[in-house]
């Protein structure tokens, strides 16, 4: 009685697997008299993870490379043209309904055009060292630390 069982459970494990989703974000960063800042995004109530804040970029579509990708979300969210500088951090991140995220962040320093906030909750510009005083996204956390701790840039 116990081999069918654990045959149905091992079925029922694959068909809730959801596959894996490629997303870029953007580590705008600008220089100030006191210290780097980075742009930060919140999400509206009405979405998912709602009022957390994030990085802006988005999935990476098919045919797209990540730099690409990374363009045209910096574009769609923003309204800014952006120059993508190099490759900050890798993370692959689990959430608990079972979506898995493989994230890439770029470094941006250079963007032409006004940011402007076209579906983001808020915007604004935040000193490195306090990123952790905000509600980030679990997959950020990581980030966020290393970040405020002055590890990767």
């Amino acid at each position: 009685m116990r081999e069918p069982i654990r045959k149905l459970r091992g079925y029922a494990e694959a068909a809730t697997q959801r596959p894996v989703r490629f997303v870029v974000a953007a580590l705008i960063l600008r220089s100030t008299e006191s210290g780097t800042e980075v742009l930060i995004c919140q999400r509206k109530a009405d979405q998912p993870m709602s009022l957390k804040w994030e990085f802006p970029g988005g999935k990476i579509e098919p045919g797209e490379t990540a730099e690409e990708a990374l363009r045209r979300e910096l574009d769609e969210e923003l309204g800014i043209s952006a120059t993508i500088g190099k490759n900050v951090a890798r993370i692959r991140h689990k959430y608990r309904n079972g979506g898995t995220i493989d994230l890439q962040f770029f470094a941006v320093r250079e963007f032409t055009g006004t940011i402007e906030n076209r579906i983001f909750n808020d915007v604004r510009w935040a000193p490195l060292a306090r990123l952790t005083e905000f509600d980030f996204l679990a997959a950020d956390l990581g980030l966020i630390r290393d970040l405020s701790e002055g590890k990767l840039l």
